[in-house]
């Protein structure tokens, strides 16, 4: 079963109050927020930025929420100090100094800015702060990271609704929490269906290619990795569209506002490099949901084996030689290479009455849930067939759909 441990009411309300304690604190200067330092400086001398600006910023809001004015306004000097393009962070240091001047009516009420973009820095703001308050609890999991092969290393989670990317770490086949990410996605949201859309993919995809900002536009910041958009999945339904890749911000820019891509995944430029060292190229999963679905370590790993045990019996009778047993496996929707169930069992039933015995071996076996609406689970392994009259070695991916209650194979392909 599906569990959300959060307690959303209860984040909503101390987000209300930071969000209020800012209201009553003033509006940024415009210089401070349209230009800001044009110098980067090196964060070696600030220790809470060295894995990026959100365990201070976080240390900032706590101190807004204490109503410790003075001691966030020093912590805001010095997370500016070390990221000086973080706009963001000028937009609340400049409420922290007005505040002194007396109460105000808005958070980030600026003369001569553009409105849209202090709209952009206000919904960066909130979106940070939800992503402080609202971290994964240390015993849940989520849901899509059912089985990673031992070589695979790393998963990527990103959560579109909360503008965040988790990492988590294979540790034994069990999901470890690694980090989590501020990231931007597409203007237009995620679900993206067609080409030109402005907006993020749902789905199961995987690290395909390793850009280097040498052979890359300045808008691509520090590097890219294109992603397997669209994937076998996509293409069954029509979704069209090319070019979805993780990738940094511009030089001049740290972060982006939540929604500002036309569709990519995009990191500021040090997150980027901090993680591209756990990326694999034709490996490393990167789940994209509009809402991550957590479960505990128990509904965890009983989701697993149920689907495991599914997984084993198909196997076990393609092995039996039995084919109705075999088919039964098999979706009444189910397509591949342009043939239907019933092509697709024809073409079985043909092959199967020259064989004496088939022995089916699967290695590298990964299970990644969907997270779209209907229940899937994206299955990829290295096939080894061997029978009387043939052998070979493939890697197959299969999609898994519930069928009136039973795990059926909607798709059966090469990966």
């Amino acid at each position: 079963m599906s569990r959300d441990f959060r307690h959303p009411a209860a984040t909503e309300d101390r987000i209300g109050i930071v969000r209020r304690r800012l209201l009553a604190v003033a509006a940024a200067s415009a210089c401070l927020l349209a230009c800001g330092p044009a110098v980067a400086v090196a964060p070696a001398h600030l220790d809470q930025a060295a894995a990026g600006p959100e365990p201070l910023l976080s240390r900032i809001f706590e101190q807004i929420e204490q109503n410790h004015l003075d001691v966030a306004l020093e912590q805001a000097d010095a997370l500016i100090k070390a990221y000086p393009k973080f706009r963001l962070t000028y937009l609340i240091k400049g409420d922290l100094l007005l505040a002194r001047a007396g109460p105000i009516s808005t958070f980030g009420n600026v003369a001569n800015v553009p409105a849209g973009k202090l709209a952009e820095l206000r919904d960066e703001a909130i979106v940070r702060l939800k992503g402080y308050l609202d971290k994964p609890r240390a015993n849940t999991v989520p849901r899509y990271l059912l089985q990673m092969p031992s070589d695979q290393k790393y998963a990527i989670v990103v959560d579109t609704k909360r503008s965040r990317l988790y990492l988590y770490q294979n540790d034994k086949g069990t999901p470890r929490f690694v980090a989590d990410y501020y990231i931007t996605q597409g203007k237009l949201g995620a679900d993206k269906r067609r080409e030109g859309d402005k907006r993020t993919p749902i789905g199961v995809y995987h690290v395909t290619g390793s850009l280097s900002p040498k052979t890359l536009s300045d808008i691509y910041g520090s590097g890219a990795f294109p992603l397997s958009y669209p994937n076998e999945w996509d293409k069954r339904h029509g979704r069209s569209g090319h070019g979805i890749w993780l990738h940094g911000t511009p030089s001049d820019t740290y972060s982006r506002p939540p929604r500002d891509s036309d569709g990519c995944v995009v990191l500021a430029n040090q997150d980027l490099d901090t993680i591209s060292k756990d990326l694999q190229v034709g490996l490393t999963p990167v789940i994209i949901s509009d809402s991550i679905e957590w479960l505990s370590l128990d509904d965890w790993h009983a989701e697993r084996a149920a689907f495991e045990k599914d997984f084993a019996q198909w196997r076990t009778d393609w092995e039996s030689l039995d084919v109705n047993r075999y088919l039964s496996h098999y979706a009444k929707n189910f397509s591949a290479d342009g043939e239907d169930l019933a092509q697709w069992s024809a073409k079985k039933r043909l092959i199967d009455r020259g064989k004496t015995w088939i022995k089916v071996t699967t290695k590298n076996l990964s299970m990644f849930r969907n997270p779209g609406k209907e229940p899937m689970v994206v299955v990829t392994f290295d096939q080894i067939y061997r029978s009387n009259n043939l052998s070979n070695v493939m890697k197959k991916r299969q999609y898994w759909l519930k069928e009136n209650g039973h795990w059926k194979i909607a798709y059966e392909g090469p990966a």
